[in-house]
């Protein structure tokens, strides 16, 4: 998977080796909780235009297959 990085060591200067090590690492560490269902259950729809909350993880996975740009629907994420 190809993933856009943002990498900062205390480190001056990090060879490539070095650099493929840590992205290696990451994505061990990333691959299992970067997937459509903790995406899901890690946010919440806020639903203006119903003046609801919706944070049951099946109705926001459809909420945003569904109607994506809908507009006054927010993503927020419950953290």
């Amino acid at each position: 998977m190809n993933r856009d990085l943002l990498v900062l060591s205390k480190q001056a200067f990090l060879s490539e080796a070095q650099t493929a090590a840590i992205v290696a690492e990451l994505n061990v560490v990333l691959g299992p909780v970067e997937n459509w269902s903790a995406f899901c259950i890690a946010n919440e729809i806020i639903d203006i235009n119903r003046h609801k909350i919706i944070t049951k993880t099946h109705l926001v996975k459809q909420i945003l297959q569904d109607k994506p740009n809908k507009a006054f629907i927010f993503i927020c994420n419950k953290n």
